[in-house]
């Protein structure tokens, strides 16, 4: 017995990295591999009972885990974000909750004939989306800051809020009083676990603040300080108002993230990573708890049930949560497009599945079925349609002329501080925090992380980004960048500084190669050399009076043209390009001492 126990436990683990490394093979949401994976190793196979394995503390765990992963959420909300947009987020995930509680459970009555009581639990479940599915999404598809700053806040705001009158509808089910589920009711049940979770959170992640800035806990132990005191303000929120937790969390993320007294790039690391791995223990878990006769009846009317959801429930919800709002059609239409289910429906319904199962009730095992049915299908839906919508629609910025530079040492800010002078954004991301309060000081935009985590993605505008150039002295760590934003820059939009390959995968070398800036004998070092004896970054106006060729025969090769722009563009100079500006243009370069003046 307990040889399968360990056998169950190290199955789960190998089964959800390895559908997260097929997802990212595959090009396709986590989400996805995740739940067929745990499906296929439990009811189509057997091979795979979470049950037995686990036994009581499943669910314990599964509840935790969901708390955890919020909180990690929580920790990408920053409040400069919500400027012009706290409106629509807070309709959304008000009145835009209502009218999805309303619709998806109407459906169930009349598509499945489930009884009032299932389908109205069934609708509050289906409230929920979550930042594991939502988030990875909108770093695919790139929408404009505004639309994605709603659906990022709305996405994890509404876990808790719909969690929460889940809660209250099981209640209701419970104790047979139908007087809880009035529109009072509701309104007063939400606000007090709201508020009791808020509290809690906030006043947890202030004390975490207090401590940390004064050094009381050393920094080896600050991530795993914090992790236990996430999981106190859970159980602390819970025992005072039942569900609250889920807020809490979210609430304390939320504040952590927008102070400014302590360093948390580490914290924020850590808990990224154990996220990925809670979310990819939890799918396979909960899909694997399945049965095949779950499914049994459930036809052609789930295709009706989730075309419901996506073309006129949620429609309809984003429409009047936006109404005398100043948002364009086309982004209210994205807006209506985008409520994929995540981690959260999936697992508040098998807990409450399990509940109502233990106490008696009929047909519960349908309504696990049908929630584990629309994250599928809502996950599949949009992923295949979203990206290809907002094209059409025009809500992603065609041409970003945004520029992120990996690195923030001494010269890199001169570079990015030529690209500001020249009429472009600009963004530098460092690990070094002394680098990066550098370029704050010198009123440059810098990010403390590391650019390959999904905390630093989460921080940038990726709408306003049209190039990455790596510009540390690891050539590995560039070419590593290089890969990593492929995806969201497109491969022509990636560039890193001349190096070695010696050492570097096939892939990583001819990214190197290809993607070479200024010049192929012009490295990390050659520049770091320029740059000690006295070299300074100048913008140079090309004009009839001072022409290219008049620069070429001043400086020749003691200057080292990175950037070509006017007033619309900013074109990087490669190996391989013919470096010619024209009249009009501007030739940004790396000078030697005293080289330019006019």
């Amino acid at each position: 017995m307990h040889q399968n126990i360990v056998i169950g436990i190290g199955s789960i683990l190998i089964l959800g990295i390895l559908s997260q490394w097929i997802g990212w093979r595959l090009k396709l949401p986590a989400i996805l591999p995740l739940l067929i994976v745990g499906f296929i190793a439990g009811p189509v196979t057997g091979f795979l009972h979470p049950d037995e394995v686990i036994g009581e503390l499943l669910f314990p765990v599964v509840s935790i885990s969901v708390a955890v992963i919020l909180f990690e959420g929580g920790l990408s909300l920053k409040q400069e974000e919500m400027v012009g947009v706290s409106k629509v987020v807070i309709r959304l995930i008000s009145i835009g909750v209502l009218v999805t509680w309303l619709g998806a459970g109407l459906a169930a009555y009349f598509v499945f004939g489930l009884s009032l009581s299932l389908s109205a639990l069934l609708g509050a479940i289906l409230v929920v989306s979550g930042p594991t599915v939502v988030l990875p999404m909108l770093r695919s598809i790139r929408p404009v800051n505004r639309v994605r700053t709603i659906l990022k806040w709305e996405g994890i705001l509404v876990d808790p809020v719909g969690a929460t009158l889940a809660v209250l509808v099981l209640g209701v089910i419970v104790t047979g009083d139908p007087d809880h589920l009035t529109i009072p009711a509701i309104l007063l049940g939400i606000g007090l676990t709201l508020l009791v979770g808020g509290l809690i959170g906030g006043a947890i992640a202030l004390f975490m603040i207090v401590l940390f800035r004064r050094e009381w806990v050393p920094e080896y132990l600050q991530t795993a300080f914090t992790l236990m005191l996430v999981i106190g303000a859970f159980l602390i929120s819970n025992s005072l108002r039942a569900e609250s937790g889920l807020m809490a969390v979210t609430v304390m993320g939320i504040v952590f993230a927008n102070q400014k007294q302590v360093n948390i790039q580490h914290i924020v690391s850590f808990k990224e990573e154990l996220g990925i791995l809670l979310l990819s223990v939890l799918f396979i878990v909960l899909s694997a708890r399945m049965r095949l006769s779950d499914f049994a009846g459930i036809g052609w009317e789930a295709l009706i049930f989730l075309a419901l959801l996506i073309v006129v429930i949620r429609p309809l919800a984003t429409w009047i949560s936006t109404i005398r709002s100043r948002l364009p059609w086309q982004e209210r239409l994205f807006m209506a497009w985008m409520a994929p289910r995540g981690i959260v429906a999936a697992a508040v319904a098998s807990l409450f599945a399990l509940e109502l199962r233990d106490l008696g009730y009929a047909g519960t095992e349908k309504l696990v079925a049908l929630t584990f049915l629309v994250v599928v299908g809502t996950v599949t839906v949009y992923a295949l349609t979203a990206g290809p919508l907002a094209h059409l629609l025009g809500v992603i910025q065609t041409n970003p002329q945004g520029t992120l530079i990996v690195g923030a040492h001494g010269w890199a800010r001169e570079i990015a501080s030529a690209i500001e002078a020249a009429g472009f954004e600009v963004w530098l991301v460092d690990t070094n925090l002394s680098n990066v309060r550098a370029a704050e000081l010198e009123g440059l935009t810098a990010v403390h992380g590391n650019i390959l985590t999904d905390d630093v993605l989460d921080s940038l505008p990726l709408a306003r980004i049209g190039r990455l150039l790596a510009l540390t002295s690891n050539s590995e760590l560039n070419a590593l960048a290089g890969l990593s934003f492929q995806e969201y820059l497109g491969r022509d939009n990636i560039y890193m500084l001349a190096s070695a390959t010696d050492g570097l995968s096939d892939v990583k070398a001819q990214l190197l190669r290809e993607h070479c800036l200024f010049d192929v004998e012009k490295g990390f070092d050659y520049l770091e050399q320029q740059f000690d004896a006295g070299a300074t970054v100048q913008v140079v106006p090309i004009s009839e009076q001072f022409t290219f060729p008049d620069f070429k025969a001043k400086y020749g090769d003691t200057a080292t043209p990175l950037f070509i722009s006017d007033e619309q563009t900013l074109d990087v100079v490669l190996t391989k390009t013919a470096v010619n500006p024209k009249v009009g243009q501007r030739l940004i370069s790396v000078l030697p001492a005293n080289g330019w003046a006019m």
